[in-house]
């Protein structure tokens, strides 16, 4: 499976666009990794075992898809610029563990492209391994694809991703903070969250005007989590969070299972009183399953 070197530096990049007739795309989020320890930090943190296939989102001209077929049994790599993932397929044609999709990991906001789930848990039943997202995510897609990644239905155990900096602080969010919000409490009661490390902005090519941070979410036990519909659990979660300013008595007025909601809070209980930054995540999910 090895692959001589696929990292590419800065030059190495500019060469093969150039080759290519292209320029980096910030429209979608072509800010290229260009720190050889960085990027294998990200690696080494998603603990890749030979039977263990790889998703990646934002592939661009393979340097990190390289390392992780060095490693894994499979990877499923995502790159929705056609000339980039020409020249990523020309790059890493040699490695027969490698799959690489031309298409938006996105089919809609909500949801993530069929296809790339297809794929992914075909290659997982090849392989018999863990499924893991190793990605230097395009920062206009994370929170998205992220979180419909963890409420959706491929048992994706760890993630380890590079986002922009105050996207990281959202995940890891407390509550009672001001970044705390829906994507705070999904991350808490689905996963376990810790920092890799910071990446400076020129750690990238081109260099972007903020500085990221490598994320590692790890997934909980089945046994922990006490939410039966996690889709559902996240749309809950964000309706309340659309009205913020509010007050969880005022904003479960203006739900379709007011009701249900309004018992739920007497029940367990919570002060109408408080606004959505005031629950735990703990309290949260107390209140989606009561209010069921």
């Amino acid at each position: 499976m090895g692959h001589a070197d696929s990292f590419q530096t800065q030059s190495a990049l500019r060469a093969m666009l150039e080759a290519a007739g292209r320029r980096p795309d910030r429209r979608l989020g072509q800010n290229f990794l260009i720190d050889r320890n960085l990027m294998m930090k990200l690696v080494e943190a998603a603990e890749i075992g030979e039977r263990d296939v790889c998703l990646e989102v934002g592939a661009g001209m393979g340097s990190l898809t390289g390392l992780l077929a060095d490693r894994a049994g499979a990877v499923v790599a995502v790159e929705i610029d056609q000339h980039l993932a020409e020249v990523a397929t020309a790059n890493l044609g040699e490695l027969g563990n490698v799959t690489l999709l031309n298409l938006d990991a996105l089919s809609r906001k909500s949801l993530v492209e069929p296809e790339v789930i297809e794929a992914v848990r075909r290659k997982a039943k090849e392989t018999g391994g863990a499924i893991k997202l190793v990605a230097n995510l395009p920062y206009d897609i994370a929170t998205s694809l992220v979180v419909n990644l963890l409420v959706g239905e491929l048992p994706i155990e760890r993630f380890c991703f590079t986002v922009q900096k105050e996207v990281a602080e959202r995940f890891m969010a407390r509550a009672g903070s001001r970044e705390y919000g829906p994507v705070s409490v999904v991350c808490s009661v689905f996963t376990t969250a810790h920092r890799i490390c910071q990446a400076p902005a020129q750690a990238f090519w081109p260099r972007p005007k903020v500085s990221s941070t490598m994320l590692l979410l790890q997934r909980r036990p089945r046994s922990e989590i006490a939410i039966h519909e996690p889709p559902d659990f996240a749309r809950f979660v964000r309706g309340f969070f659309l009205h913020r300013r509010k007050t969880l008595g005022h904003i479960a007025r203006t739900l379709p299972e007011s009701d249900k909601i309004a018992a739920a809070l007497c029940e367990i209980p919570i002060e109408p009183r408080h606004r959505p930054e005031d629950l735990s995540p703990d309290e949260w999910v107390r209140l989606y399953n009561q209010s069921r």
